[in-house]
């Protein structure tokens, strides 16, 4: 569904999806990072609500067209955090995905009063029912693909946090290489039968976004 066929109505709804749901995401790592006293964030002006600090050019094009992107990272300083808390790290790192579902649950709630039906973006010009559908899918997308335990995404500094030191130690030999193996699993993955996006993910993101729209 994120590849489906394009048109304006998609990409005027993609373009809502972008300017909020991608600045909410780096803003809770962001707003949690500096709770935490961690400055890092504060100093590079990521703390803010001002899109255009976090929209990353080309990862914001992939989303108006693909459906899918990314944003600039927040940098945080892990040893800062961990003064604070130990879990301080790993929460940072939840706030984005939870920020994505707190968005979604947020942009249902029409459609749980019974006073909007659910409906994909199509033709030119969309109904606010498209733009909402749409916005609740790709931040459920976001979500889960985010939560994935593989570096850079969020899901890994997730992980290490209940993981013992030993496995974190051995893990750090492998965090260079995340992004690429990241992409195998999305582009080479279905051809050895572990289709990431459509079998891992795909389930878990009808079940959410059916229990959220009906």
């Amino acid at each position: 569904m994120l590849f489906a066929g394009l048109n304006v109505a998609t990409i005027i709804s993609n373009i809502f999806v972008l300017i909020v749901a991608f600045t909410f995401h780096e803003f809770a790592h962001a707003w949690v990072a500096d709770r935490f006293g961690d400055d890092t964030p504060r100093l590079h002006g990521r703390l803010t609500l001002n899109p255009i600090v976090h929209l990353d050019v080309f990862g914001s094009l992939m989303l108006i067209v693909a459906g899918f992107g990314w944003a600039k990272p927040v940098p945080i300083n892990p040893y800062a955090l961990r003064k604070h808390s130990n879990a301080a790290p790993m929460l940072v790192a939840l706030a984005g995905p939870m920020s994505n579902l707190l968005l979604a649950v947020l942009a249902a709630i029409p459609f749980q009063l019974g006073l909007l039906q659910p409906s994909f973006p199509t033709g030119t010009i969309p109904t606010v029912s498209m733009v909402l559908t749409q916005f609740i899918f790709i931040n459920l997308v976001l979500m889960l693909f985010n939560l994935i335990p593989i570096a850079p995404l969020d899901g890994d500094k997730i992980l290490d946090y209940f993981l013992p030191a030993e496995w974190s130690l051995r893990l750090d030999a492998i965090r260079p290489y995340g992004m690429m193996i990241l992409l195998a699993l999305i582009f080479l993955g279905p051809y050895i039968g572990l289709d990431l996006l459509g079998t891992v993910l795909g389930p878990p993101l009808r079940s959410i976004f059916t229990l959220l729209v009906g």
